[in-house]
């Protein structure tokens, strides 16, 4: 079923007579011209309210300036005696005063009964605060931000006002980029980022465009756009992951949906720190070439009552404004590891965030591919494993010995040093129980004794290295073992070689 348009919602809502609409959108412009624009299709008079001016008519008709108490403005409205849509602007922190939730009460009675004039209030505000008396009686709508066909109005808008040679007016395909690159902006953010880029470059400048999107994004103090050089290159071994990422790189185009393959959910990668989960997030990204937004879900829990709903509304709303892109949680058990035990600790706030991200991974149909990474499975909520959340869950294990010699090339070749000159073999041998972060670590000494003694790298010094090394394998042996062990029946082996190991052992398993 296609997603219904956020204003298209609000008239549905409007003609179904509910007296009160609570539209969160930080772009007020956009929502007013919307209810200006249902009010002349349904011939009703259109009024908006604010501390600061009192009540307008949208179209000047009519203006009540000294009607500025919020209180005094309800009772106006109750008494108003024409068929008419009430947009309150910022009306949120006047919902804290019992007297005017009260007032609204009467107001959603009043208006759904004995009235022959058909009044809806419509509360417009950036942030969703809704006091528990009256969340049954108030309808929310989350304004969705620009779609494509209305970032590309703005470009040919500002292309017909500025008598400028613009490359995308001869380039389709340049202004596809253009536009994709400005997905995820307000209205307002994409006008000012193409004035900006106008009187940088004289044209529209996609580097521009995506630097201040970036920085716009990092605002929100939950998403970071992230960008990063790796590619699947620089990550060594874990075949079958691989594999089965490169069959779904062209999984968010339209030939796929014309094809009949569904939109990927995303995948959940579990294993032992260092081996390569958060690597191999990074480098989906520039694989697929489509934007990577992190998410730190630690960052999503605010002290104030409802931010933390609030922050990952926000940050749903973002990744799928920019969708198609990849949406990363990293080490996803400390976020949300007191799920379970919510209720006596934080009145419920972890709980309900978690809820409201399993429920969006579930019913997503928007082309947001979510990546998540942990660490210990035994912190992960038990719904967050259950069929139908993620596509697939992998177990990244420590790599094996040819999964270590291809790391060791990757990070000798990242130091400029020609890999013909090394002894593979004995490195192998001396990097086991290592993950790929040790053998990264093993390296890098090894570069500051070489570099202290004023010679080059060689074999002898990484493996001098790796012999200083307490490998994680070793200190966490037990815990190591465990996730082994769960991960036999619960996930997917990302390398062919631990795939090889399972299935021997599954086999030992059936013989005993």
């Amino acid at each position: 079923m296609a997603k219904i348009e956020s204003s298209q919602e609000i008239e549905d809502l409007l003609r179904a007579r509910y007296p009160l609409v609570y539209v969160v959108s930080a772009e007020e412009k956009r929502v007013e011209d919307a209810l200006v624009e249902i009010g002349k299709r349904r011939n009703r008079k259109v009024l908006f309210w604010s501390v600061t001016q009192g009540l307008q008519a949208a179209d000047s008709s009519e203006s009540f300036s000294d009607i500025k108490d919020p209180l005094r403005a309800l009772e106006f409205l109750a008494k108003y005696e024409d068929d008419a849509i009430f947009g309150l602007r910022d009306f949120h922190p006047y919902l804290q005063d019992p007297t005017v939730t009260r007032r609204l009460r009467d107001l959603n009675r009043d208006f759904k009964r004995g009235s022959h004039h058909r009044r809806n209030v419509v509360l417009i505000s950036g942030l969703l605060k809704v006091p528990t008396e009256i969340e049954k009686d108030v309808a929310v709508v989350d304004f969705d931000l620009p779609k494509r066909e209305e970032i590309a109005v703005i470009i040919d808008k500002l292309c017909a006002s500025l008598k400028l040679d613009f490359a995308l007016k001869k380039d389709p395909e340049m202004h596809r980029k253009v536009v994709e690159a400005a997905l995820g902006l307000t209205e307002e953010e994409a006008e000012n980022v193409f004035s900006k880029s106008i009187i940088r470059r004289r044209d529209f400048d996609i580097p521009t465009i995506v630097s201040e999107k970036k920085s716009i994004i990092r605002k929100s103090g939950v998403l970071e756009f992230y960008e990063t050089d790796s590619d699947m290159n620089d990550v060594g071994g874990l075949e079958i992951l691989k594999d089965w990422l490169r069959k779904r790189a062209r999984a968010f185009t339209k030939e796929a949906r014309d094809f009949g393959l569904p939109m990927p959910k995303g995948i959940l990668l579990l294993g032992i720190p260092g081996c390569g989960k958060s690597l191999t997030a990074k480098a989906i990204g520039a694989a697929w070439q489509v934007p990577l937004l992190r998410l730190d879900v630690g960052k999503v829990f605010a002290g104030l009552v409802g931010q933390s709903e609030e922050n990952m509304r926000k940050a749903i709303k973002t990744a799928e404004a920019v969708a198609p892109c990849i949406l990363w949680l990293d080490e996803l058990e400390k976020g949300f590891s007191g799920s379970q035990s919510s209720g006596s600790t934080d009145g419920g706030t972890t709980a309900r965030v978690f809820a409201s991200f399993l429920t969006w991974l579930q019913e997503k149909t928007s082309p947001v591919f979510v990546i998540a990474t942990a660490n210990n499975v035994n912190m992960l909520p038990p719904e967050l494993l259950r069929k139908g959340r993620f596509d697939e869950i992998f177990f990244i294990d420590l790599p094996t010995s040819e999964e270590r010699r291809k790391i060791t090339e990757i990070h000798i070749s990242k130091k400029k040093r020609d890999v013909s000159l090394f002894d593979f073999d004995k490195v192998v041998s001396a990097t086991q129980g290592f993950s790929g972060s040790e053998i990264e670590q093993a390296v890098v000494s090894a570069l500051y004794d070489a570099f202290e003694d004023s010679v080059d790298i060689d074999t002898d010094r990484i493996v001098k290295s790796c012999q200083e090394f307490i490998p994680l394998s070793y200190t966490m042996k037990e815990t190591i073992d465990g996730m082994r062990e769960w991960s036999k029946s619960r996930a997917r082996a990302a390398s062919l070689s631990t795939a090889d190991a399972l299935e021997a052992s599954a086999a030992r398993q059936l013989e005993i």
